[in-house]
């Protein structure tokens, strides 16, 4: 009984060691993400700044990081510019990146999960095929691709845009989601399709939350993409009322002359929506991965 205290005390020390390192290890990670988090977030800074600034106080030499004088009105004014129709473009890219990707989820999904379930022939060819697509960019293709907009007649609409980027951004889709279907056990389907579901109500009640995960990372990549996208854009829509904001933004910018201003506003104004789409998504991409890890 009185060695015990003793076994006690030559035990502490040993631990201690242990402890210290983790916590001192966990300090270093947590100093090493905040620099990280500092690198990626001063551009953003910077640009934000900016569009509270005057044209002047930008160019000024040397410059200033915070404003001298601030300028919130930057962010009213850019609205009703000349040149540009920007509630148009706004609109136009609202528009554009939210029913490409509709498209593209509608077409994956299916395409998938059949990928993934069934052998059928020429099926590594297919995959192989849709993996090439995505090497493509839309400058390669422009000059067909207008020559076949004037034929249909959707020449310098949204609809145009919509195809375009639903077919370049596809593959990817595809690929991700086919990955995800194909690492869902097969016996699952097979005991609720004995519980008497058909293919169908297999896919949408019980494949569907599995590849949740998926569905989510491939929403977040088509719509950055389409939100972003622009030399296409810039060839395939002339009318300035349907162009979106990538290309609206190019307005601003002149060979002797750039409202910077106005082109870090709009900039902020641009990812604001990106931004917004992730942090309410990013909650369901985290319950996706929960439940995919318990059931």
């Amino acid at each position: 009984m009185t060695a015990r205290p003793e076994v006690l005390e030559q035990g502490a020390p040993a631990v201690a060691p242990s402890s210290e390192r983790a916590g001192r290890r966990r300090w270093e990670l947590t100093a090493v993400g905040v620099v990280l988090a500092a690198v990626f977030l001063l551009p953003f800074v910077v640009m934000v700044l900016g569009s509270l600034k005057s044209r002047a106080e930008i160019l000024r030499i040397p410059p200033t990081y915070l404003p001298q004088t601030w300028h919130p009105d930057n962010y009213a004014t850019m609205w009703d510019t000349p040149e540009t129709p920007l509630p148009f473009n706004l609109t136009s890219t609202i528009i554009i990146a939210v029913c490409a990707t509709a498209l593209v989820l509608v077409v994956a999904i299916p395409a998938g999960y059949y990928t993934a379930r069934h052998r059928f022939p020429g099926r590594g060819v297919f995959l192989g095929v849709v993996l090439v697509t995505q090497m493509l960019q839309p400058t390669v293709l422009v000059t067909g691709l207008i020559r076949e907009f004037f034929v249909l007649g959707i020449n310098d609409t949204w609809l145009a845009m919509i195809l375009v980027n639903a077919a370049f951004n596809l593959s990817f889709a595809v690929w991700i989601l086919h990955s995800f279907f194909a690492a869902i056990p097969v016996e699952i389907e097979e005991a609720a399709m004995l519980d008497g579901l058909g293919r169908w109500q297999t896919l949408t009640r019980v494949s569907l939350p599995l590849v949740w995960p998926g569905i989510v990372t491939a929403t977040i990549f088509v719509v950055v993409a389409c939100w972003n996208e622009f030399a296409a854009s810039l060839v395939v829509l002339t009318t300035p009322e349907n162009q979106p904001l990538s290309v609206a933004l190019t307005k601003f910018v002149g060979q002797y002359d750039t409202a910077w201003q106005y082109v870090f506003a709009i900039s902020a104004v641009g990812i604001i929506p990106v931004v917004l789409l992730f942090a309410v998504i990013e909650k369901r991409l985290v319950a996706g991965l929960t439940a995919g890890s318990v059931k």
